[in-house]
């Protein structure tokens, strides 16, 4: 397994000449079937390295490969300068891998003097005319006392200033102070340690974040009369974006409260939210109803709601697939495939006015022409519905497929931003982050419907970035899409528009100068020797090829296993054997037949 990640660069060459060995060493290949990967972000099948990668996620790669080679006697080569960017820490990985990993460390293991900001971390929003707070750590490796200072600069303009001492004894700190959010817009925040005198890498002195001001927050209300995790999940998704506040409360709840509500979900309804339902219809507000298990059908068919649900079924589980149909905004980066069912006893359900469905119902492998989560609106007031209880299980699963919560969170975002905005439907719609922190990281995506709303897979559309040349959009899926992965730190403006036609959505974002493998120095080979050792095997350097090779042909643990395979053939085939019985025996009855002896 070799680092393919940009800190590695420097080391190219030594890294090359080691995997030449490696490859040429015939005592090796007579032993071994040797399999080739590199890794950065994800593991890949050897092909040439090229060092570009911008992140290095050591343990993902670890867990690709117990994966494959879990049931095999296996051994592995782990080539890296033991800097890990993202992921978990693989040090503690070791004791759970059943594969010996000999570690071959590149780099300066020299450590040298340094200071270096560790972690920056603030909101993503902040409030106008509010504070928000900035919270930063600071690391020193050293022996000498040194006094520096610290700078927090917002837009080019200096916000604070602190001088921070270190020393043998002291070899962290940790800078926290508010900022004022005095005008709307994106923000960008650098912090800066000042440089040692004789420091050699000033690159990890420094690190920017943004912070976008807003002028508004929607304010949720989840009312509920059962106790119930979607609760909970519910409003951790929902205040991922700080743009939104979530607040729980019972049925009984006060009218000052629901006067302050944006948008309402209603769990699992009764009749003891009548109240509330009267609310939403005198106020025309826009609302989410949940529906479960617990649910009383028919009280909820007895409101003047957009929608009717048959009653009577069984309590089953039922799965979500998405419509690919579904024009509203864009959900191209929703996937439900597998994705564990939710319970529900509703039937099928009827809307009075123009309706969409996000999600179809699924049931044992059958798709029913029946929405699973749907939007509609109706004289002006927007809803959506949920038919199922059990969210939280999706919200889980996404961690356990991506080892974060980003997708369900933005998906559940997307239906609240439509709940919350009353804008009409539009043909083109687009989607991108204001802010990109890492190189290399800048997509956009966007959707185009024809004149029935239905997606344009022929359209062909282009962005155009400050005003320049036309970039054509890729066709992905149910979505186009631009990877402008080649632009370096800045601030663009960019517009999307379909050819031949007079439609374009514009748009900002922010690219900030921030390569996370530029932040290492010397090789982390105290980190590979720990992981060696709880895998039981050792580490080495690149010098030391002869001394990995003297390890795997004497290590007993790798001989090769002899196998013989025996092949019983019988002397007589039995089909033919019963044939020859069988011949006989008809023969001896006609002979005597013949004779008068029967």
């Amino acid at each position: 397994m070799a680092d393919n990640s940009s800190s590695m660069a420097a080391n190219s060459a030594q890294l090359i000449t080691f995997l030449d060995q490696f490859k040429s060493d015939k005592t090796l290949a007579e032993k071994f079937k040797i399999d080739y990967y590199e890794f950065g972000d994800q593991l890949q099948v050897l092909d040439s390295l090229n060092f570009s990668e911008k992140n290095t996620n050591i343990t993902k790669a670890l867990k690709s490969v117990s994966e494959i080679y879990n049931q095999k006697n296996t051994v592995g080569v782990l080539l890296s300068d033991g800097n890990q960017t993202i992921g978990q820490d693989y040090e503690f990985y070791g004791a759970k891998i059943n594969i010996p990993f000999y570690g071959v460390v590149f780099g300066d293991t020299t450590k040298y003097e340094d200071v270096r900001i560790n972690q920056v971390n603030t909101n993503k929003f902040a409030f106008f005319k509010n504070k928000f707070p900035i919270e930063c750590y600071l690391s020193y490796e050293g022996d000498i006392p040194v006094d520096l200072p610290v700078t927090v600069v917002v837009d080019g303009k200096i916000v604070f200033k602190e001088q921070v001492q270190f020393s043998n004894a002291i070899q962290s700190k940790r800078i926290h102070t508010f900022l004022n959010a005095d005008a709307i817009g994106v923000k960008t925040i650098a912090i800066t340690v000042g440089a040692l005198k004789n420091e050699r890498n000033i690159v990890n002195n420094k690190k920017s974040v943004v912070v976008e001001v807003i002028d508004e927050k929607t304010n949720v209300t989840i009312v509920s009369a059962v106790m119930h995790p979607d609760l909970g999940v519910l409003k951790k998704a929902i205040e991922t974006n700080e743009q939104r506040s979530v607040t729980i409360v019972k049925t009984s709840v006060s009218e000052k409260i629901l006067e302050e509500t944006d948008i309402f979900i209603c769990y699992q309804p009764d009749a003891s939210f009548k109240a509330v339902y009267s609310f939403i219809s005198n106020s025309k507000s826009n609302y989410f109803t949940i529906v479960g298990t617990k649910t009383d059908l028919s009280f909820l068919n007895s409101l003047d709601l957009a929608y009717k649900i048959e009653t009577g079924y069984p309590v089953q589980e039922v799965l979500g697939k998405v419509n690919p149909s579904f024009s509203k905004y864009d959900i191209s980066s929703s996937d439900f495939t597998d994705y564990p069912p939710l319970a529900s006893n509703s039937g099928a359900i009827s809307f009075s006015g123009t309706h969409d469905a996000l999600l179809q119902m699924n049931i044992r492998g059958v798709d029913v022409n029946n929405p699973l989560l749907a939007i509609s609106e109706n004289k002006g007031q927007k809803t959506a519905i949920l038919l199922g209880e059990n969210i939280w299980k999706w919200r889980l699963k996404n961690y356990v497929n991506l080892e974060n919560f980003e997708n369900f969170d933005t998906f559940l975002g997307k239906l609240l931003l439509y709940l919350s905005n009353n804008a009409k439907k539009e043909r083109l719609s687009i989607d991108y982050k204001s802010v990109y922190e890492n190189l290399g990281s800048a997509k956009v995506t966007a959707s185009y419907f024809d004149e029935t709303y239905v997606f344009d897979a022929k359209a062909k559309l282009f962005i155009q970035m400050d005003g320049g040349e036309k970039i054509p959009m890729l066709l992905k899926a149910n979505y186009f899409e631009a990877d402008l992965s080649d632009f370096k730190s800045g601030t663009y403006s960019f517009k999307v528009g379909v050819e031949g036609k007079s439609i374009s959505k514009s748009g900002k974002f922010t690219v900030l100068n921030y390569e996370v493998e530029q932040q290492f120095f010397s090789s982390d080979y105290k980190k590979m020797e720990n992981f060696s050792t709880a895998t039981n095997a050792s580490l080495l350097y690149p010098n030391q090829f002869s001394q990995l090779l003297k390890v795997l042909n004497a290590d007993k643990r790798f001989l090769p296993t002899q196998k013989s395979v025996e092949n019983v053939v019988s002397l007589i085939d039995f089909k033919i054997l019963l044939g020859l019985i069988i011949i006989a025996l008809s023969l001896e009855w006609f002979i005597r037949k013949y004779n008068g002896l029967i």
